[in-house]
């Protein structure tokens, strides 16, 4: 889906003064002849992994998941949540996938602290301090699973700082069973307290087949031959086994974002994920879950969405979109952007911004992103949980592999990028100059490679505004800024040639004119354009 629609408040945001204006997406672009956009890869940290499964030593850590970070404002020190799989291992199935935690100072050593809470006491281990911060439920058909955590600045209840959306099960026989979305409360991220059961219900089995007529059970039940039921819970619009969660400041609301069951050419329930939504004003009660985007005619037959963990950064809606391809059991990552969280951008469908690696590394087979990224200093650091095996298990022949760091066969990675980097905005080797008419005999033919494009922006209030800041890469050539009124009519003094070119590669360029000083410039509405020359930019900061 290719949805670039604005709302009433992102087209009143056009007329105040934006602090930093992404080129992520056009909304705040009038036009921009003679470029293209560059969508940037995360990099990678060549440490990678910096948390790998301990096992035998942590034998509930047989392959790790879905992870969650906090760092705190004040003190600096990061936590760090993450899902541990010991499948068949565990006798207790309560333990089959639990929520583990470890805490750095520094983002990249990470210790595993031993805490009194969950002894691991199955087939032979009997450790009593663990590392685990919550089981699944007593009795449950199927595995608790996955882990989103958020921390809300505004919380007032001291036992409510912590807040954990993960998938679970109510305890009950039958259609009392039930799969679907619980929540925990912490005040310290370490002791958590459940919320009473499952919160929002959600499908599981009953794949392709027909949705249940509005007065049939939506719970039934086979038998296999060898006596074994098959439970099956058949809600036609439901999120399914994992959830991404986040406090929306805009809204004053958690919003949810997870995997959400679409039906199939025939009409079959549970035939692919895209993202559904949800939101909640006090983490409990949570709305009707809604479909927002799914794979279309242009993705592969095969392609679906795992998870879309959703993160906001400078007003504009991010999501590191998981593109799941079922039969080989891969994930890759690609980048969609939203300006109210609600119609979602595209653009850079399956170009990879997260790409998995080399057959022996541990993030060869998939990649699950979270959407908490940690700004440090200048970058935004993501962690998130690799395996080159199948989701759930390592390949069965690398049980006893080395334990060097490129031959885990699971673990959590670190990738980086620089501030606001994501996508920028570069001249278009391809384009022309001026569109000749063919027949012209004097028309004189264009470069073979264009280096030059201009960006012009929406017209926007500059009162006020005393300096322009720049996040470009211009080591190749400049960037020129020029100003214009609201009606297109360049300013004198504020023209390309009186701007002074902006070189080099730098997130914070400041913006000069020879002569002219822009805090000197009349109060109105002002159009800036920026002239590029083998260059590219990625955003302007209006302080």
């Amino acid at each position: 889906m290719n949805c670039k629609v604005f709302t009433l408040i992102g087209l009143l945001a056009v007329t105040a003064r934006a602090e930093t204006v992404l080129f992520v997406d056009d909304h705040e672009v009038l036009y921009r002849p003679g470029t293209k956009k560059l969508v940037h890869a995360l990099e990678k940290f060549k440490g990678n992994p910096v948390i790998t499964p301990d096992n035998p030593e942590r034998p509930w850590e047989k392959t790790l998941g879905w992870v969650s970070v906090y760092r705190d404002p004040q003190t600096g020190k990061m936590q760090m949540w993450y899902q541990a799989y010991s499948g068949k291992g565990a006798e207790d199935k309560r333990f089959k996938c639990v929520v583990a935690y470890a805490e750095s100072g520094d983002g990249i050593t990470w210790v595993k602290p031993k805490l009194n809470l969950f002894p691991y006491e199955t087939r032979g281990f009997n450790v009593k301090e663990t590392n685990i911060v919550l089981i699944g439920a007593p009795n449950g058909y199927g595995d608790r699973y996955a882990n989103s955590v958020v921390v809300n600045p505004d919380e007032t209840d001291p036992a409510k700082k912590y807040k954990m959306a993960y998938y679970d099960w109510n305890g009950g026989e039958g259609a009392a069973g039930v799969p679907g979305l619980c929540v925990a409360f912490s005040p310290d991220g370490i002791h958590w307290t459940r919320q009473g059961g499952v919160l929002m219900s959600t499908s599981f089995g009953a794949k392709t087949l027909p949705p249940p007529f509005e007065d049939e059970d939506v719970y039934f039940h086979l038998k296999n031959p060898d006596g074994r039921e098959w439970r099956q819970w058949r809600y036609p619009i439901s999120l399914s086994d994992a959830v991404d969660v986040l406090w929306d400041a805009r809204l004053k609301r958690y919003v949810i974002y997870g995997k959400m069951w679409i039906g199939g050419p025939d009409g079959g329930i549970n035939w692919k994920h895209g993202m559904g939504r949800s939101e909640s004003v006090d983490f409990i009660h949570w709305s009707k879950p809604q479909l927002l985007a799914y794979p279309n005619e242009h993705d592969p037959w095969n392609l679906e969405f795992h998870t879309s963990p959703v993160f906001i950064h400078e007003g504009v809606y991010f999501s590191l979109n998981q593109l799941f391809t079922r039969e080989n059991c891969t994930i890759d990552i690609e980048l969609m952007t939203s300006r109210d969280g609600l119609r979602w951008d595209r653009t850079f469908a399956r170009q990879h911004v997260l790409v998995r690696g080399g057959k022996k590394s541990f993030d060869a087979s998939f990649i699950v992103t979270n959407g908490n990224p940690i700004m440090m200093g200048d970058e935004l650091w993501f962690y998130y949980g690799g395996n080159r095996g199948l989701v759930r298990f390592p390949n069965p022949d690398e049980k006893d592999m080395p334990k060097r760091a490129t031959q885990y066969a699971s673990g959590i990675g670190l990738a980086k990028i620089k501030r606001d980097r994501f996508v920028g905005i570069a001249p278009d080797p391809r384009a022309a100059l001026r569109n000749w008419n063919p027949n012209d005999p004097n028309r004189k033919p264009e470069p073979r490679v264009n280096t030059i494009g201009q960006i012009t922006l929406k017209p926007r209030d500059l009162t006020g505004v005393k300096t322009i800041t720049l996040n470009a890469d211009a080591s190749k050539g400049a960037v020129r800024l020029e100003v214009l009124n609201e009606d297109g009519y360049r300013v004198r003094g504020f023209t390309k040639d009186d701007a002074v070119p902006i070189r080099g590669d730098s997130l914070r360029h400041p913006v000069a004119w020879r002569d002219r000083d822009l805090g000197k410039l009349p109060p109105g509405r002002y159009m800036l354009r920026l002239h590029l020359e083998s260059a590219e930019v990625f955003a302007v900061y209006l302080p």
